[in-house]
């Protein structure tokens, strides 16, 4: 009986040292990105050398593009949107220009943002002629009373803001009508013709202690009847809370929306922080046993991969990539590849495409 509390102390000091100790403190100054642009069936055979390079490329521009506005003291709803905007701009990911093709031949993009500091938050879903839509979806956040605008009326709203609108076929691509003609012809599904969840994101801790989130996607190809996944979800697709974490999604979105992957996450964690509060209350520990005792990113780590297994049950593919307050920057996808990185204060600077980086 003594073994067994033994070891329940021993898991309630874990959890201490990942949000209760100094271990864990907030660093002044400390900053952190996480971007992705899309998870799903990615495999080395799959890419050209020098279409995996060029993929490099662009996820390194758009993470530099996050970590500059963070280096420079910027807020973290900038950094958010320094990245994604050029991810929506770049064709090579299905966001903005690039966005795969509805089923009548046309495309609907969605989008949204979240501020950690008092949880509020944007999105907008089905829109046609927003060249940008992760604007219009802040754009929903910071001048409107809603959090969520959708087809028209959002387009109407993004336009008195001032925002770029542009045709239609802006967003067309060769490469992505050719996934449509495909899955017609050959009566195939998205998931036979997409070989990854192209939807763009990212999670941002600033030097202020803030965390943001935000995606972007086109969707899937061919759906139809204006179907809507979890990208423009608040607590699907985006999630941010300074108590626990902020999530960006990508994937089959009907899953992420009936698991509420990004809200689970950070819920989950957040009961974390809040039990190691009251284990303070009842016992102290010094940092060193803490330290000894507990790999908190290893923890974070299987909290974020918890959730994605529960996804992976029921039957949905995809990823998802988190930052914490205390600067942890992770991925987390049940798929055989993930367009990512991840920069921070501490001169981390990577980026990754296959499961096996």
């Amino acid at each position: 009986m003594r073994g067994f509390f033994a070891k329940i102390a021993c898991g309630q000091a874990a959890i201490l040292a990942l949000w209760g100790s100094p271990l864990a403190a907030q660093e002044e100054g400390k900053w952190a990105i996480a971007i992705h642009g899309g998870a799903g069936t990615i495999a080395r055979e799959n890419l050209t050398l020098e279409q995996e390079a060029e993929l490099r490329e662009s996820l390194q521009a758009a993470l530099d593009a996050g970590a500059k506005v963070l280096a420079n003291g910027g807020e973290a709803l900038d950094a958010v949107e320094a990245a994604i905007l050029l991810l929506e701009d770049d064709p090579r990911f299905n966001a903005g220009r690039g966005a795969v093709f509805t089923w009548d031949e046309t495309h609907e993009l969605d989008a949204s943002i979240m501020d950690g500091r008092d949880r509020n938050a944007g999105a907008v879903a089905g829109v046609t002629n927003v060249r940008n839509p992760i604007l219009a979806a802040r754009a929903v956040m910071t001048e409107s009373p809603h959090v969520m605008l959708a087809g028209e009326g959002a387009e109407i709203f993004a336009a008195e803001q001032g925002l770029e609108i542009v045709p239609n076929e802006y967003f067309d691509t060769d490469f992505r009508r050719e996934a449509l003609e495909r899955l017609k012809a050959e009566q195939v599904s998205a998931l036979d013709v997409d070989i990854k969840f192209g939807t763009v994101g990212a999670v941002v801790l600033d030097r202020h202690g803030n965390l943001a989130a935000g995606t972007s996607t086109g969707g899937m190809t061919g759906k139809r009847w204006n179907r809507i996944g979890d990208s423009p979800v608040i607590g699907a697709g985006t999630y941010a809370d300074n108590r626990s974490c902020a999530v960006s999604a990508t994937g089959w979105g009907e899953y992420f929306i009936r698991v509420g992957v990004a809200h689970e996450i950070c819920t989950r964690l957040r009961g974390q922080k809040e039990l190691s509060a009251s284990f303070r209350e009842m016992q102290k520990m010094p940092q060193a046993v803490a330290e000894a005792l507990f790999d908190g990113e290893r923890a974070l780590q299987k909290t974020a991969d918890d959730v994605m297994a529960e996804v992976k049950q029921l039957g949905g593919d995809g990823g998802v990539i988190l930052v914490t307050p205390d600067g942890h920057a992770l991925f987390s996808f049940n798929t055989s590849g993930m367009y990512r990185g991840r920069a921070s204060s501490e001169g981390m600077s990577e980026v990754a495409i296959y499961g096996d980086e």
